[in-house]
């Protein structure tokens, strides 16, 4: 008798080569480096804020987030980053059972996924999209380099989020705000902060600074402050004034209305913490142009 096994689908890491290394110990050795430079200092974490631009930009940035991590402890990963070429009104489930890295290869969450699909809220990512877009990618080494030593022993749930209302904000966070009660689980949002210069459509700049990447941290750093009060609202109406190129911030948004369901549901005591930020360049024109990255902890007491 003949058995024909059905290959598990398995999402490529298309970025290796180009925004990371695909090298295993190449990589292997980057990250370590730049965790050993990163200190612990707002741990353990239960979630995090952390880049997705390539390494050479933003690498050193994250590891202050992913430093935060005790791996000991984590049993789930959800990643959730947005959404940079795929039109979406909601959130959506990959349709992989393993995420490739260039380390080993991460499992995906068959349990939750059919947990989350059956709330009706969430749409099935097709292969292709998935493995087009980086904002979780970016996060797939940085995971697999942390939780090293527990490979077998965690699973991931990669989400992609789209353009969402207020509204869906709120859903969201009202869906996942139970396994951000699980000290076992670990949340990932993956978003990169201010996108300045023409080719992003935005110069806003505070002619009070001397120079444009002062005014460039000036706005990140009203954003993060908006953000480490854990205030949603708070959060909207900065962006709403300021129209800050944070691509992110329906993922930070989630993330906020998750926190605040939390407070008023338990008698936990989340604290957030930015930990690094940096500029990909410093502007000083206006033909100049800079992505920011920040990187942030989350605590629950």
């Amino acid at each position: 008798m003949c058995f024909r096994f059905q290959k598990m689908p398995t999402r490529k890491a298309k970025h290796a080569g180009s925004w990371y290394s695909d090298s295993e110990i190449e990589l292997s050795n980057q990250l370590g480096l730049w965790l050993q430079k990163a200190k612990y200092v707002h741990g353990p974490a239960r979630a995090l804020i952390t880049p997705h631009a390539g390494y050479r930009y933003c690498g050193s940035c994250s590891a202050w987030a992913y430093r935060q991590v005790m791996p000991e402890m984590v049993r789930r990963i959800f990643i959730l980053g947005p959404s940079h070429h795929f039109g979406l009104s909601g959130c959506a489930l990959t349709t992989a059972t393993y995420y490739k890295t260039p380390l080993y290869d991460l499992l995906v969450d068959s349990k939750v996924n059919s947990e989350l699909q059956s709330t009706g809220q969430f749409e099935l990512l097709d292969l292709n999209v998935d493995e087009k877009e980086h904002s979780i990618e970016m996060q797939l080494p940085y995971v697999a380099k942390v939780m090293e030593c527990y490979k077998d022993q965690f699973t991931i749930v990669p989400i992609l989020v789209g353009t969402l209302s207020a509204e869906k904000h709120l859903n969201y966070g009202k869906i996942f705000v139970n396994y951000l009660k699980d000290p076992e689980n670990l949340f990932i949002i993956s978003s990169d902060f201010c996108h300045w210069g023409s080719q992003f459509r935005y110069t806003y700049c505070d002619r009070s600074c001397t120079n444009i990447y002062e005014s460039i941290h000036n706005l990140d750093l009203m954003g993060m402050n908006a953000i480490e009060n854990l205030n949603p609202t708070e959060f909207s109406d900065y962006l709403k004034q300021y129209g800050n190129t944070i691509c992110g911030r329906h993922v930070i948004g989630i993330l906020l209305n998750m926190v605040q369901i939390l407070i008023q549901e338990t008698d936990q005591r989340p604290k957030l913490k930015f930990l690094k930020y940096t500029q990909s360049n410093q502007c000083v024109s206006m033909s100049d142009s800079s992505v920011s990255y920040a990187a942030a902890a989350l605590t629950i007491d």
